[in-house]
């Protein structure tokens, strides 16, 4: 396969863009790692064996500029945003462990088929990742929209396994509490 650097703007880069922001959240920063991916494969150009398709190439040099976003990001994770969304969580269950009744699961209705209502509900689920705190967000991202696997999610954010649940298990707490505040 050879590589076509005259086209990878017209060519993929409106997909590295969706790839990114579902990602970061941010606009800009999504522009700027797609600029940064193009930058880097231009430099690795030589290094291209062909195993795999130029977007694929293009997309597993973006995903890793992603991941130094991740950990810089959490890296400088200040203890208050951690200590603050732990406190949301304290009012979710009895002492018994079981659900306080106004905190319970209740129904999301997004199996809708209407696309409004599934851009309003995928709206309001950014708008609650973006509340996270920044390594909950991003390991709740990679595991449940990058689909990698634990292992890998560990190794590249530098998380025990045990903490890696931990992360999980109260991600999907605040958001479920998000959600349905603002869904509901």
């Amino acid at each position: 396969m050879i590589l076509n650097p005259h086209q990878w703007v017209a060519t993929h880069a409106d997909y590295l863009y969706a790839y990114a922001i579902t990602r970061v959240n941010d606009e800009e920063q999504a522009k700027d790692l797609v600029q940064e991916t193009f930058l880097a494969a231009l430099e690795k150009v030589a290094g291209f064996e062909g195993k795999s398709s130029e977007r694929t190439w293009l997309t597993a040099i973006l995903r890793n500029k992603i991941i130094d976003v991740y950990r810089k990001k959490s890296s400088g994770l200040k203890n208050i945003e951690v200590q603050k969304a732990e406190e949301e969580q304290r009012d979710f269950f009895e002492e018994d462990g079981h659900w306080v009744a106004e905190h319970g699961p209740k129904e999301f209705s997004i199996e809708d088929k209407d696309h409004l209502v599934n851009k309003e509900f995928d709206s309001i689920l950014k708008k609650c990742m973006e509340k996270l705190p920044t390594l909950w967000m991003a390991v709740f991202t990679m595991k449940h929209i990058d689909e990698e696997p634990t292992d890998t999610i560990c190794t590249e954010l530098k998380v025990t396994a045990s903490n890696f649940w931990v992360i999980i298990h109260r991600a999907k707490l605040n958001l479920r509490a998000c959600l349905q505040k603002n869904w509901i």
